[in-house]
C-alpha cells in the first residue's frame, strides 16, 4: 500500500478584524493535526474565538531552522500541518519560507489558503498606482542605513510598500521626503481593519510635517505606500547626483546646487533639491 504523505497548508489569518478569517481558513485550522504558529499565545486567542482546539508548535525566525526536520517527519507520517503567522499571510515579512521550501523540495503538497494581507489592504486604499509595486519590508532602524536604503530606491518606478514601527514613523517620513523628494505622493495606513483604522494621504513633505504634530500617526501597526519615481526620470544617475551635490552644496545655495546637479545627473530637480536641503542641514 502506498505511503500517504501529509500536507502543509499556508493559512492567512486576520490582520485585525477576526471576522476576516475565511470559512476555508477556519476549516483548515480545525482539521489540522498540528498548527505551526509564529506565536502560539497569539494563535491560541484566534483559535479560541473560533471554538477550535488543536496541538500547536512555535515556528519563528529564531527557531525555524531547528523545527524543519521534525515537521517534515510529521508530514512523512501523513500529518496535515497548518502554518500561520501572527497576522496576515505567512512568509510576507513573516517566518515560514524555509519550511515551505523544504516541504516543497521534499515532495509534499503545499497548499495556499489565501486571505488577509496588510500589503494588499494598504495598496487597495492608498490611492496610488497598483499595477506595479515592490514590497520592501521594514526599513532599517538605524538612520544612516535607512537613508542609504532609500537612496538606492530613489529611481524605482514601481510603487513602494514598507512596514514601519510607530515609534520610527516620524523619522522615516522625514528621510523618505529627503531621499525620494518631498513632492512624492504617499499614504500612511494604520490599524487596517481595526476600529481605529485611518489613512493619511499627502505628499511626503506634508506627511513628514504632520507626523510631528499628530500623535495618532505614531500608534498601531503601520503600512506605508509611496509613489514610484516618474518613468521618464528613472534613468537618472543618482551616484552622480550625490557626488555633485556633495561638492556643490558647500559652495552654493541649495536651489542653485540642486539645479546644476539635476542637469548633470538627469534627476528631477525636486529630488535634487530635497537632497541638497538634507546635505545643507536645512
Amino acid at each position: 500500500m502506498a505511503e500517504k504523505l501529509g500536507r502543509l497548508d499556508v493559512v492567512a489569518t486576520p490582520i485585525g478584524n477576526l471576522a476576516d478569517l475565511s470559512p476555508r481558513a477556519r476549516e483548515a485550522l480545525a482539521e489540522a493535526d498540528l498548527i505551526a504558529a509564529e506565536d502560539t499565545r497569539h494563535t491560541a486567542i484566534l483559535l479560541a474565538s473560533c471554538g477550535i482546539s488543536r496541538p500547536m508548535v512555535s515556528l519563528h525566525q529564531h527557531n525555524e531552522a531547528g523545527r524543519i526536520a521534525p515537521l517534515l517527519e510529521s508530514l512523512r507520517c501523513g500529518s496535515r500541518i497548518a502554518l500561520v503567522s501572527d497576522a496576515g499571510t505567512p512568509l510576507l515579512s513573516d517566518p515560514g519560507f524555509a519550511l515551505v521550501r523544504a516541504a516543497a523540495q521534499g515532495g509534499f503538497e503545499v497548499r495556499a489558503i489565501p486571505g488577509p494581507s496588510a500589503i494588499a489592504a494598504a495598496l487597495s486604499i492608498a490611492g496610488i498606482a497598483t499595477d506595479r509595486f515592490a514590497f520592501e519590508g521594514f526599513l532599517p532602524a538605524r538612520a544612516s542605513a535607512r537613508r542609504q536604503a532609500l537612496r538606492a530606491l530613489a529611481a524605482e518606478t514601481r510603487t513602494l510598500v514598507f512596514f514601519e514601527a510607530p515609534h520610527r514613523i516620524a523619522e522615516s517620513l522625514a528621510d523618505l521626503a529627503s531621499e525620494l523628494g518631498s513632492e512624492r505622493q504617499g499614504a500612511v495606513t494604520r490599524e487596517l481593519t481595526k476600529s481605529h483604522e485611518s489613512v493619511y494621504r499627502a505628499r511626503l513633505g506634508e506627511l513628514a510635517e504632520l507626523a510631528k504634530t499628530d500623535p495618532n500617526m505614531a500608534r498601531g501597526e503601520i503600512t506605508l505606500v509611496i509613489e514610484g519615481t516618474p518613468a521618464g526620470e528613472a534613468g537618472a544617475d543618482l551616484t552622480l547626483l550625490e557626488r555633485a551635490l556633495v561638492l556643490l552644496v558647500p559652495e552654493l545655495p541649495p536651489a542653485r546646487a540642486a539645479a546644476i546637479a539635476a542637469q548633470l545627473s538627469g534627476a528631477a530637480r525636486s529630488v535634487a533639491y530635497a537632497r541638497a536641503l538634507a546635505l545643507s542641514g536645512k
